[in-house]
């Protein structure tokens, strides 16, 4: 299920990742400048409504609707995927964190090892 992806970007695309990074400077530099002035809640309004603009603009380009499209694909694909059982989760951890700890323990011996025989030299 493949959707046709390769739009052409236009001179109107450029605008509007233009306008997509207008917005985004005016959220972070609003910020920053009215720190000391407004309340956090506005400033985070505000930060999120520009935001929530800038990625309705973004989506409006052809780079934007392919994202779309290949996240409606990666939706479909995920719910192919077959999702391993409770106990085969808990099985693969406990593999996992004894082969962690065997690691752990055999550099552990190797580190002791070569610091007691650079001591011999040494001293």
């Amino acid at each position: 299920m493949k959707a046709k992806v390769d739009a052409p970007q236009t001179r109107l695309d450029t605008v509007k990742w233009a306008l997509v990074v207008a917005l985004i400077a005016v959220a972070v530099a609003g910020n920053s400048y009215f720190a000391a002035e407004v309340s956090v809640l506005y400033r985070v309004l505000g930060v999120v409504a520009l935001g929530a603009v800038s990625a309705f603009v973004a989506l409006q380009t052809a780079k934007g609707q392919a994202f779309v499209a290949m996240a409606k694909e990666a939706r479909v694909e995920i719910r192919k995927v077959v999702w391993p059982t409770r106990p085969e989760t808990v099985q693969t951890t406990l593999i996992v964190l004894a082969a962690v700890a065997l690691v752990g323990l055999l550099l552990w011996l190797v580190d002791s090892l070569l610091s007691w025989l650079i001591k011999s030299v040494i001293y």
